[in-house]
């Protein structure tokens, strides 16, 4: 996927760059029978407080229905189109099955209009289809990948990433997930062969406070030029040092985060190797 940049006719589009688009369908609607109406809760909870700060405003925006749990099986279906999916950094694309039905799913990089794609314990090792971990070979990049059979994919969804199959031993099979993290996950989850396309996302430049905006991140205001009485960082004469061993959130609370995962946790046993591990 390329990046398309601008003439810098303004001083924010000097900065700016935009997806290329490559195989997008621009003028296809979305699928109604997979559209869904998706609320704005601006970062509230259930008692109207902020929990989430800097959301609100923002384009509207309709949820596309994805096929995360990849259970049609062996029906073979045909890729439509690749869309634009303005929930997720990846791409979708646009599935019609031989019995009529369709689906969304992500789209791996190299899928394109008019390709095939089937979920099947049987189906070739090719971008889009899926298959449970123990009918995968051992070495393949892999992405959509399920925590718990049937749930539906859980792991490696953003855009450009992938993991790899290490190893299977009986029930488990070992993936090193794009973190840097080994794994064990069962060998009857289902996963997806290739990497999630649109692997430029991340080289995307916003350009312009307006176009956070029409994302719908509010403004964030440092701490360091509030007053005391509003952050633990405020006052001072002058850029003051924050006086603390580390930067903390209004509350308190150390703002480069603290380990919250449970000391004791029934999943530690399928963890092999953590992702900060030295």
């Amino acid at each position: 996927m390329s990046i398309k940049t601008y003439k810098p006719t303004t001083p924010s589009r000097r900065h700016m760059s935009v997806s290329g688009f490559d195989g997008i369908d621009k003028k296809a609607k979305p699928e109604r029978s997979m559209v869904e109406v998706l609320k704005k809760h601006s970062g509230r909870n259930s008692y109207g407080r902020i929990t989430v700060r800097h959301k609100g405003g923002g384009n509207r925006r309709k949820y596309r229905v994805i096929d995360f749990k990849r259970n049609k099986l062996d029906v073979e279906g045909k890729v439509l189109r690749l869309e634009y999916d303005p929930n997720r950094s990846a791409n979708i694309a646009l599935i019609e099955y031989a019995d009529g039905e369709k689906r969304y799913i992500l789209a791996p990089t190299g899928l394109k209009a008019g390709d095939s794609v089937i979920a099947s314990a049987a189906a070739d090792i090719q971008p889009g289809n899926a298959l449970p971990i123990a009918n995968i070979p051992v070495g393949t990049v892999i992405h959509n990948i399920e925590l718990y059979p049937g749930k539906g994919a859980q792991l490696v969804r953003a855009a450009g990433t992938a993991a790899q199959l290490m190893s299977k031993e009986g029930a488990l099979a070992q993936v090193r997930l794009p973190s840097g993290e080994y794994r064990y996950i069962r060998t009857d989850c289902m996963a997806t062969i290739g990497t999630v396309g649109n692997e430029d996302h991340a080289n995307i430049s916003i350009g312009k406070a307006g176009r956070s905006r029409h994302m719908g991140i509010r403004p964030t205001v440092r701490g360091s030029v509030m007053n005391p009485v509003d952050h633990p960082h405020g006052g001072g004469e002058g850029k003051s040092p924050i006086g603390r061993p580390g930067p903390v959130t209004p509350w308190g609370k150390p703002a480069l985060g603290y380990k919250t995962r449970k000391t004791k946790s029934r999943t530690d046993k399928f963890i092999v190797r953590r992702r900060n591990s030295k």
